[in-house]
């Protein structure tokens, strides 16, 4: 099956699981062959992770999906998100917000994210290389959502700290091998918390999360 069949069949496929109409049209506007290595490409729009080196992958388009509609964005939404990876979610949330700051532990995947969106002309993603004492980017805090694509043990306070009251952290949280995914609302009463089903992901490494 060639790219365009491939891609059109995935589509279809996601559009009877994902309600968010907004959120298809942005995935289909960005080319995932374009973030993934190049014996992978053929490989591309199957509704499944990929390697991208470093012992990390390039994140299933249904489980991408799933995260964006539980951020709940808005146009106007300045995002972080943890664990840039390819970029390809970097990319994906730069078609729906107006501003993206994504951090990486890893220069050489951060490198590679950095040249393939400046080749796509997206201007309102940054790709940060942080050390693993870092979690987040306060700097550019507070953020509207945070998305975390890697799994914690434990919900970490130091992102909630970096939210706007009523902002929502989307994050894996669970073992090495098997998490839920679980969306945080940051509210003044307290922090609402609500299970959105199973998912695997790599371990988020470093200050507040998984050591080596």
């Amino acid at each position: 099956m060639d790219l365009k069949a491939a891609k059109q069949q995935l589509f279809q496929h996601l559009s009877w699981e994902v309600h968010n109409q907004r959120i298809i049209e942005a995935m289909k506007r960005v080319p995932r062959e374009e973030f993934v290595p190049e014996s992978q490409r053929q490989f591309a729009y199957q509704d499944r992770p990929l390697s991208i080196g470093h012992g990390q992958t390039i994140s299933q388009p249904y489980i991408v999906a799933l995260m964006l509609e539980a951020m709940q964005l808005e146009p106007t939404d300045k995002v972080l998100e943890v664990g840039a990876g390819s970029g390809y979610v970097a990319a994906i949330l730069g078609e729906l917000v107006a501003k993206v700051i994504s951090v990486e532990i890893i220069p050489e995947l951060a490198e590679s994210a950095r040249s393939v969106l400046s080749r796509l002309g997206y201007r309102n993603v940054e790709i940060h290389v942080v050390p693993r004492t870092v979690l987040g980017w306060v700097s550019e805090a507070p953020y509207d959502a945070i998305l975390v694509s890697a799994g914690a043990p434990d919900i970490p306070q130091m992102l909630l700290g970096q939210l706007k009251w009523h902002g929502r952290l989307v994050i894996p949280v669970g073992s090495r091998w098997q998490q839920q995914l679980l969306r945080i609302t940051h509210l003044p009463e307290g922090d609402r918390v609500e299970d959105l089903g199973t998912c695997y992901f790599v371990p988020l490494i470093g200050e507040g999360a998984w050591q080596e």
